[in-house]
């Protein structure tokens, strides 16, 4: 981050860095613009918001999954209740 002054654009130093450091373009770009999200330089979610929102995802997920089981159940004890089955 401390270069990026030396460069006209992140392209640019990440086109130049990149290669020094052993890892891609894009994902150096990606890194970077992430950096500066931040430390406040840019606007956007921080990584912390991210990794929040990931998580949440991931809970709603298995949250819609247990009401699904719990839907099925309901309906399968519904039938074996209904005393017109019997």
């Amino acid at each position: 981050m401390e270069r990026l002054d030396r460069y006209k654009s992140v392209y640019a130093a990440c086109n130049d860095m990149a290669p020094k450091l052993n890892v891609g373009k894009e994902t150096l770009r990606r890194w970077v613009l992430q950096a500066q999200v931040d430390s406040g330089e840019r606007t956007g979610p921080t990584s912390e918001e991210l990794a929040e929102i990931k998580a949440l995802k991931a809970k709603v997920r298995d949250l819609e999954e247990a009401n699904d089981i719990l839907k099925a159940s309901a309906i399968f004890f519904a039938r074996e209740l209904d005393p017109r089955r019997h």
